[in-house]
């Protein structure tokens, strides 16, 4: 049995902080620690205790540094890391011009590797410890990202990206039957390996026939435990086109739910101009949105309802790379400031949440990962709160813990992780390392 205690400030969460006051529903230790036991988080609680506790561990200081479950990104797009912040398109557009040529070149599984490998290194560079990201229609292209995971011993979500209407272009169309078959044998060798997760996913319905829709309905039904993700509501173009290629269809959740496509599992990217029926129908059914800040004012899309919180799961999400960072620290700054434009101040410790426990509960995986509470697995950042001299300054000034945490979320970047933890093993070592 291998024993390793991890000293430094700690943050947890003992309840979700938009249902419950944010300073009660988040712990908070200055002098804490994390005891791991074979890759899982054994006690989280007071430094000295811990140590009295687990005198034959060993033992890894961080001093002042904040010691976190690592970021969840609940929303990404791997294939689309080398055109990152393109300029000039709003969503339509910008898939034809900058996204599909990409996704094209996937067909190539040593480009495909390469990207993957190059993705990974970007968001652990960030603290990003799980991702739930689209692929492209390419079978290899799911086998560069579990694969690239796998080696990394991450738990991930990923997917292959389905389209089978001719509003994609030819080199990235597969068929309805195409896409029920492969994704059905990328689900039984991925689903449950290691920590990988399948996700059923249809890129959206404006690039869907009904037909295909119905198979990947019927695929989920086969297999519930999966997840199922997609977009919904991204932009108003977007929400109008997809009423036009489906006439009879109540509103845009509609097109999903007509084809056995909304339920407990289902997650839907952006969600920013829903209807008064489509928040009703997500939350009976237990579905989850996912909040992706800087994409939807890099795009031009909108301004997210933060109210969901109040009735529905929400995760956040870098959307790389119609995002404009990997960074859950920008993202989380981001969120803040379309916040403030709807006229809410999230708090720090609700902005913090949504990056780790609040997108591993959209996720449903937040009895694995999300949170330092005994029995989930290792995964941590470890995040220094004096990062650069104008994070220094302000934290100097601080009169609480959220206060000084809060400029690091509102400038941190890569600079600020100073270690991350990937069960229970730590990537860079930057701590003070001693015997028990």
């Amino acid at each position: 049995m291998t024993e390793r205690l991890i000293l430094g400030q700690v943050i947890s969460y003992a309840a979700d902080p938009f249902r419950a006051p944010p300073e009660e529903a988040a712990r908070h230790e200055r002098h804490g620690a994390v005891l791991i036991r074979d890759g899982r988080i054994a006690e989280v609680g007071p430094a000295d205790r811990l140590r009295a506790a687990a005198p034959q561990a060993e033992v890894t200081d961080y001093g002042a540094a904040l010691i976190s479950a690592g970021f969840v990104d609940a929303h990404a797009h791997y294939p689309q890391t080398a055109i990152i912040a393109s300029w000039g398109k709003r969503l339509i557009d910008w898939l034809n011009l900058y996204t599909f040529p990409e996704e094209m070149r996937f067909d190539d599984p040593a480009y495909a590797a390469t990207i993957a490998e190059r993705y990974f290194d970007l968001v652990l560079a960030h603290g990003t410890t799980t991702t739930a990201s689209f692929c492209t229609i390419h079978p290899a292209s799911v086998e560069a990202y579990f694969g690239a995971a796998s080696r990394r011993g991450l738990r991930v979500v990923g997917g292959k990206t389905c389209m089978d209407r001719d509003t994609a272009p030819e080199g990235l169309r597969d068929t309805a039957q195409a896409s029920y078959d492969q994704s059905k044998a990328l689900l039984e060798r991925w689903h449950g390996r290691d920590r990988m997760h399948y996700a059923i996913t249809p890129r959206f319905s404006p690039t869907s026939t009904p037909e295909q829709l119905d198979a990947l309905g019927a695929l989920w039904a086969e297999h519930p435990d999966c997840p199922m993700q997609t977009h919904l509501s991204e932009q108003t173009d977007e929400v109008a086109w997809a009423g036009s290629l489906y006439p009879s269809a109540r509103d845009y959740l509609d097109t999903y739910e007509t084809h056995g496509l909304l339920g407990p599992g289902g997650l839907y990217g952006h969600s920013i101009w829903l209807t008064e029926r489509e928040k009703a129908r997500l939350a009976e059914v237990d579905a989850a949105v996912v909040h992706c800040p800087t994409s939807n004012t890099f795009i031009g899309s909108g301004l997210f309802d933060i109210g969901l919180t109040g009735s529905l799961r929400v995760g956040l999400a870098t959307d790389t790379g119609g995002g404009s960072s990997f960074s859950m620290l920008r993202t989380m700054a981001a969120a803040y400031e379309i916040g403030q434009l709807r006229g809410t101040a999230i708090h720090p410790a609700q902005l913090w949440w949504l990056a780790t426990a609040g997108s591993a509960r959209a996720l449903r995986l937040d009895d694995r990962i999300g949170n330092l509470v005994a029995g989930n697995e290792a995964d941590l950042v470890v995040i220094d709160l004096a990062s650069t001299l104008a994070i220094a300054q302000r934290a100097d000034n601080a009169q609480d813990f959220w206060g000084l945490l809060f400029p690091t979320i509102m400038m941190g970047d890569d600079r600020a992780v100073r270690d991350v933890w990937i069960a229970g093993t730590p990537l860079r070592g930057a701590g003070t390392v001693a015997g028990g």
